[in-house]
């Protein structure tokens, strides 16, 4: 999977490595970067390699609620109201410019991302599985936009910034070896259950308690910084042992190091934080008081196998 998906962003090991991360451990991701950079061609090669059902919003503020998740419509005949599904019922959602979207709209995923349902006229709709919201942002263009609400971003898994190339790359892609041809080499690699049953691998992976409380100190040292009005939720917390059991497992070992929880703790927790002014002005980061944060934590020692 992740060679094919390389054919499709050259260049990218590491932010496919953490979509198939967020894939196989049924996680929502935001996909942030400049316009051009392949945000929608990764999502769209990556439904083509599961084989599941894709569907695409291309957000503006004219977008309504009902847009996504369906309405009902009363057909003459039958007497009745007939549901008529929205895009929202597929596997893998590509929510394009998520932030074009009225606030109004972007509430309408709340519950198909945490619940995996939608409501309907008083009727509940479950969606198909797996389930996966893939959303992209451009984070220079703010005319028009509506930011995203921290109760919607914390239902995103992971965030993701995809970066422009590399000049050698950028050559490659000019001469030929780019992307005008990848969606077609990757189509049948697997499908959605097998997708399923990798999903199940994960929640056997092991976690030893000592790597739990390794992870627990960073997320209590997140809510006590001084620099951060908002830190890790309790849903950030599920979301990274989720996330670290699904790396464990990509690497094929069966158990979870504190490694792995060093290296998804950035793109599981910064974009839920919410900085001070004080240390906005001071020149901090989200990713700077992180990576401060993860320096202090004592990291365990001696884990057995």
């Amino acid at each position: 999977m992740e060679e094919n998906l390389g054919y499709c962003l050259l260049g990218k090991k590491e932010e496919i490595k953490l979509l198939l991360i967020a894939l196989i451990s049924g996680g929502h991701v935001l996909l942030e970067g400049m316009p051009g950079t392949g945000k929608t061609l990764l999502v769209k090669a990556l439904a083509e390699m599961i084989e599941g059902e894709f569907r695409r919003v291309q957000c503006n503020p004219d977008l309504l609620p009902s847009d996504i998740t369906g309405f009902s419509i009363y057909h003459p005949k039958e007497e009745k109201f007939i549901f008529r599904q929205g895009p929202v019922m597929t596997n893998i959602l590509l929510m394009d410019e998520i932030n074009r979207a009225s606030t109004k709209t972007q509430s309408a995923l709340l519950e198909a991302m945490e619940e995996k349902q939608v409501s309907v006229d008083g009727d509940i709709y479950p969606l198909p599985q797996p389930f996966l919201v893939l959303a992209t942002q451009n984070p220079i263009d703010f005319e028009g936009t509506y930011p995203l609400p921290e109760a919607q971003l914390d239902r995103f898994m992971m965030k993701i910034h995809i970066g422009y190339p590399d000049q050698a790359i950028e050559k490659d892609l000019l001469i030929g070896n780019g992307t005008s041809k990848s969606i077609e080499k990757i189509k049948g690699v697997t499908n959605i259950e097998a997708i399923s049953e990798i999903q199940h691998k994960v929640e056997e992976v092991y976690v030893d308690e000592k790597v739990i409380d390794y992870l627990l100190d960073i997320v209590s040292q997140t809510r006590e910084h001084p620099q951060l009005i908002l830190g890790a939720s309790p849903r950030a917390s599920l979301s990274l042992l989720k996330g670290v059991k699904a790396l464990a497992l990509i690497q094929q070992r069966s158990f979870v190091t504190p490694d792995d929880v060093k290296f998804l703790t950035p793109y599981v927790f910064c974009h839920r934080f919410i900085i001070n002014p004080e240390a906005r002005m001071d020149g901090s980061t989200e990713y700077s008081i992180l990576q401060s944060i993860l320096e202090n934590v004592k990291v365990p020692k001696g884990l057995e196998k």
